[in-house]
């Protein structure tokens, strides 16, 4: 079993749902990867937090044998995004993003994290993103997401780091618009153009498309009777790609790549449950494996 690095934003959500709301839960996208990668393999994380981040929160991360040693701790308030959602639940109103300590945020890998084979990016500036890519030792596969705010403001960084990677998964909306095609699948022919030996687009409910080797892989997203906090549940996707590839020393092959897709459905079907990480911090290998086997008997032929 290999070990993984994540680096991106840890922080404090509040979030408002048909089905509720919370106030200064744990969020972040290095978050919700650690959370849901860790059943499968070791996780490394690299991010900043403020003085007001608590040991209880610290210690749910270290009760998942996810290594914080690369996660900074700065004189200040830890970074707090406030969202609601409405209607189907598919995007998140932002109501209010507070960078704080993340604001200057400059990852710093720590020696014992630079040989990790599996790197996941999350959706962080491209120039740090890139920066993270200076610093470690010819990963075996990178991966990395990206969101509006930087196609919007950074679009030449992102298109240069798409160059350095393996992965790249993103949702539908982004996908579009950062190709600038209205069509989902000729965006993605577009931007397997630009470096990524692999394109994964993630559709919430309506599950994912994976692109390798020329060819398109397409599964529903498994089926949730009750969406409770759809936050987070990309990161999740993506965390449980990465520990199955982790965890079985995965290739970019096809197989392997299909495989890994299955796992990140399964992991963010349980973490749109509940709200935050919740329902992720009991989330084990047993509970993964007995899931899978339900999906399967739905999408099977």
């Amino acid at each position: 079993m290999s070990e993984i690095l994540v680096v991106g934003s840890v922080g404090y959500d509040t979030i408002a749902t048909p089905r509720g709301s919370v106030e200064g839960v744990l969020g972040g996208s290095a978050n919700y990867f650690s959370f849901a990668a860790s059943p499968f393999a070791k996780v490394n994380v690299v991010g900043v937090v403020g003085s007001d981040y608590t040991d209880k929160d610290l210690n749910k991360l270290k009760d998942k044998n996810v290594n914080v040693e690369g996660l900074q701790i700065k004189e200040g308030k830890t970074f707090r995004w406030s969202g609601k959602y409405e209607g189907d639940m598919n995007e998140a109103i932002t109501l209010k993003t507070e960078l704080n300590v993340f604001q200057d945020f400059s990852p710093d890998i720590p020696e014992s994290y630079k040989k990790i084979p599996y790197v996941f990016l999350g959706n962080i500036d491209p120039e740090l993103q890139m920066e993270v890519l200076d610093q470690v030792d010819s990963p075996r596969i990178v991966g990395l997401d990206t969101m509006n705010f930087w196609i919007d403001s950074k679009l030449g960084s992102l298109k240069q780091a798409l160059k350095k990677i393996d992965v790249l998964l993103i949702n539908e909306i982004e996908a579009k618009e950062l190709s600038n095609e209205p069509n989902m699948i000729r965006a993605i022919e577009v931007l397997s153009q630009w470096g990524p030996k692999a394109i994964v687009v993630k559709r919430g409910e309506y599950g994912f498309v994976l692109y390798a080797e020329n060819k398109f892989f397409i599964l529903p997203a498994y089926p949730v009777a009750e969406v409770i906090d759809p936050t987070g549940a990309g990161d999740c996707f993506a965390g449980g790609f990465f520990g199955h590839l982790a965890k079985t020393e995965g290739s970019l092959s096809m197989k392997d790549l299909k495989e890994a897709c299955l796992r990140g459905t399964i992991v963010a079907s349980f973490a749109v449950q509940d709200f935050s990480v919740r329902n992720l911090e009991t989330l084990n290998m047993t509970k993964v494996e007995k899931r899978l086997e339900e999906y399967k008997q739905v999408v099977q032929l």
